[in-house]
Formats: C-alpha cells, sequence, structure tokens
C-alpha cells in the first residue's frame, strides 16, 4: 500500500489536472468567438460604408448626367429656333424687297422724219422695273401709260436722238430718264427704272 499510495496520488493529480484543463478550456474559445462576431460585425459595417459612398458616387454621377443633360438641352436646343426664326424673318424679309419686271405688250414703233418725210422706223420694246405687287397697276393703265411714252419717243425723234449713231449709251440714258419721269408721274416712284428691251431701226 505504502508503494500505490504515491502513484494513486499521481494518478489523481493527473485527472484533476485533466479535468480542471476541460472545465477552464471553453471560455478562451467563447472570448475568441466574441471577439470573431465583433470583427464579423466591423465587416458589415465596412460594407454598410461602401454601400453608403456607392451609392453617394452614384447619385452624384446621375445628378451631374441630368444637369448635363439639361444644360445641353438649354444651349443647344433652345436656341436653334431663334436662329431658325431669324433666318425666316430674313428670308421673308428678301422676297419683300425683290423687284418685278413689267413688260409691255406690243412693241412701239416710232418714225424718224427728215426733210418732210419718214425715211426710218424705230421699233422698241420697253419693260418697267417695279416694287413687288405693280404689275396689276401697270397693265390697268397700259394704255394711257403708252400713249405718255409715245409722246415722249416722238419728241426724242423730233430732236434727232434716232439719228446716226442713236444707240450711244448717253443718248439712251437721256430717253430712258424721260420716260421713267413720264412712268412715275402715272404711277407713284415704286417705278424704279425703265428697260430698253429691243430696238431696231428699219430705212424705208
Amino acid at each position: 500500500m505504502g508503494k500505490l499510495l504515491p502513484i494513486l496520488m499521481l494518478l489523481v493529480g493527473v485527472g484533476a489536472g485533466v479535468g480542471a484543463g476541460l472545465v477552464l478550456t471553453p471560455a478562451p474559445k467563447d472570448d475568441a468567438h466574441a471577439q470573431d462576431g465583433a470583427m464579423a460585425g466591423d465587416g458589415h459595417g465596412g460594407a454598410d460604408q461602401a454601400g453608403d459612398g456607392h451609392a453617394a458616387e452614384t447619385g452624384d454621377g446621375h445628378g451631374t448626367d441630368a444637369t448635363a443633360k439639361a444644360d445641353h438641352g438649354t444651349d443647344g436646343h433652345a436656341k436653334a429656333p431663334a436662329k431658325t426664326a431669324q433666318g425666316g424673318g430674313d428670308d421673308h424679309g428678301e422676297e419683300a424687297n425683290v423687284p418685278e419686271f413689267v413688260k409691255l405688250n406690243n412693241q412701239f414703233v416710232v418714225p424718224v422724219v427728215a426733210s418732210g418725210r419718214v425715211e426710218a422706223l424705230v421699233i422698241l420694246t420697253l419693260s418697267l422695273e417695279t416694287g413687288p405687287g405693280l404689275r396689276d397697276a401697270v397693265y390697268d393703265i397700259e394704255p394711257k401709260l403708252r400713249d405718255a411714252f409715245l409722246q415722249v419717243l416722238f419728241d426724242h425723234s423730233n430732236m434727232g436722238g434716232f439719228q446716226g449713231a442713236f444707240t450711244r449709251s448717253n443718248n439712251l440714258d437721256i430717253l430712258r430718264g424721260a420716260l421713267l419721269e413720264v412712268a412715275q408721274r402715272q404711277l407713284g416712284h415704286d417705278v424704279h427704272s425703265i428697260l430698253i428691251v429691243d430696238i431696231a431701226r428699219q430705212d424705208v
């Protein structure tokens, strides 16, 4: 018994140590698990922060795009109609200022008299350059206008205007001026000029 007693005490001591180790071992595991849980919680918090950052970036990005689109709509599409309207106004203004050319229906035949006899005939075709909308007014008084033009042509012929080099520019300018004065007397200053479209002289 004296020899067995130390052995039994050793076994009891070992068993007590093992039991104490088993009892005390779970406490560190719980602490480690709590720490792991805390770290996991921090990880989720970081994920939440990342989510917040992504939401903020996404929201700011869409807001910037919307602002850019709004600015593009203001700068690009809002000014285009103004240009179109302005271009349209200019076109209508130019059309309103376009002159009309009114050709008288029949030619004018003017005798050239020398030594008491007709030695030649001058044939002319005349047109009027007028403001817009005067064509009907010209044709309404064409007989009266032709009579006035013939009187001017006869006077020009009697002064020797159709003798010799009758097509000289200064000679024809005098004739145009006299015809324009008569036309403006009949139709007003909307008649801008008289055009001699054709002119010919035929000896008889």
